[in-house]
């Protein structure tokens, strides 16, 4: 084969690949973006004594980055409030513009009517800036923190509809008639957490222990297992935002691995951990790959009782069996 036949076949093999490439990111920006899905998952996590025969329904969200104009965005969430869930949490990352308090509550609409809690996360209190993109893939701790956002008219916005903040604080509630017992933290993304204003395993007969956190780093994890909690919802990871398929997510901007980055799965040998993939992305990152924007409608049931010829679960997956890389304790 002559020099000149090899040059054009790797030029012909060059193009095909940039031809490829910009497929994929016009597909991850102007089509699965907008591609807004809604999950349904079913956990056991309800205490059997107490929850015998009761079922919770509750509608997960997180992650809206929301700024004026997101009306395809704008449209699912509205939608959301006719599933009628029985309780709404949002795991932060509400806001990505100082004008978007008026369109989160637009959206949450009829949700706001519902039992609520909600955390903060770090873009509720800063507004997106621009950054080198080589820093998520090789420098995920690498922090650019934006402006101010008016995250507090949110919250009082959220309070007046009679929803909770969970952020270091404990709450008590009753919703379907089933009493849980609720904490949360401040985004450990960018450490505001302080789990000792919560610390304390909840005593009372409780028939869910709930925890929340923006990110779903492994101190806090951690803590919320060593308490009891049965359930600890999270946000922040997009779940990955860009994954490959046959490999999942490439990275999860914190501190838990890969297999966990969105979907249920279990931590230590008693809590669950359901972890939202979000409904948003930065404006400054705007696509997703293999990874929709989502919601998602957990069906909270009573533990099966564990009998010697049953072992128990190492872990899961959106209800699949664990991954190698899955470890026990986070």
């Amino acid at each position: 084969m002559s020099g000149t036949t090899i040059a054009g076949t790797a030029l012909r093999a060059a193009a095909g690949v940039t031809a490829a490439g910009a497929l994929g990111l016009g597909y991850a920006v102007g089509v699965e973006r907008h591609w807004f899905a809604l999950r349904r998952a079913r956990l056991e996590v309800l205490d059997p004594d107490t929850a015998a025969g009761r079922t919770l329904r509750v509608l997960h969200v997180s992650d809206l980055h929301l700024r004026p104009g997101q009306r395809l965005e704008q449209r699912f969430v509205e939608g959301l409030a006719e599933l009628e869930p029985d309780l709404v949490v949002n795991t932060g990352d509400n806001l990505s513009h100082r004008r978007a308090v008026p369109e989160v509550l637009r959206a949450l609409g009829g949700l706001l009517d519902k039992p609520g809690v909600v955390v903060w996360g770090s873009n509720d209190y800063h507004g997106p800036k621009p950054k080198n993109p080589a820093h998520y893939l090789v420098n995920p701790q690498h922090r650019v923190l934006g402006p101010e956002l008016p995250w507090r008219d949110l919250r009082a916005a959220f309070l007046e509809h009679g929803w909770l903040d969970a952020t270091h604080a404990r709450h008590t509630l009753t919703v379907n008639g089933l009493r849980l017992a609720i904490g949360g933290v401040d985004d450990p993304h960018i450490g505001r957490d302080d789990y000792d204003r919560i610390a304390g395993p909840a005593d009372e007969p409780y028939d869910l222990r709930l925890g929340l956190t923006h990110s779903p780093e492994p101190r806090v994890l951690d803590a919320f297992a060593a308490d009891g909690y049965d359930l600890v919802l999270a946000g922040h990871t997009h779940g990955g935002q860009l994954r490959l398929p046959g490999y999942g997510a490439i990275i999860t901007n914190c501190g838990v691995d890969r297999s966990r980055a969105r979907g249920a799965s279990r931590w230590g040998s008693h809590m669950r951990l359901h972890v939202s993939a979000g409904l948003g992305t930065s404006p400054y990152a705007p696509a997703r790959f293999s990874c929709r924007p989502e919601a998602t409608l957990l069906e909270l049931v009573p533990r099966s009782v564990p009998t010697s010829s049953t072992p128990a679960t190492a872990g899961e997956r959106g209800g699949r069996p664990p991954s190698a890389r899955s470890r026990a304790n986070g």
